[in-house]
């Protein structure tokens, strides 16, 4: 592999797919999640770039195998992306010898 980096394109179909990545990323959706999750963690350009590059994929697969795309929701993408962040800072604290344990709410204490 010579870079991981992907081509300029001045093709119409990606500009179309940078386009939608953009107007997905205000949807209360799966694909919205992400690129708002990434937007704030690696920057705006890259994360258009990341959507655009999953709508493709996903347009792929509903065009070459018929696949329907059912959209599962943000608060489905969030539950599993906390789920999968909690799972690594286990398997972590695993490698460092350490057990993580929940915290308890205290009695009475507001949980915010």
């Amino acid at each position: 592999m010579l870079s991981s980096r992907t081509r300029r394109s001045g093709g119409t179909a990606a500009a179309l797919q940078r386009f939608a990545s953009v107007t997905v990323g205000r949807t209360h959706t799966s694909l919205g999640a992400f690129y708002r999750r990434l937007s704030a963690r690696i920057g705006k350009a890259k994360a258009v770039t990341a959507t655009a590059r999953k709508i493709a994929v996903l347009f792929y697969n509903a065009v070459r195998y018929g696949m329907d795309y059912v959209d599962p929701g943000a608060s489905s993408y969030e539950t599993r992306y906390r789920t999968r962040v909690v799972n690594n800072l286990h398997r972590r604290a695993k490698a460092f010898g350490s057990v993580l344990q929940p915290l308890e709410p205290k009695v009475g204490a507001a949980v915010s």
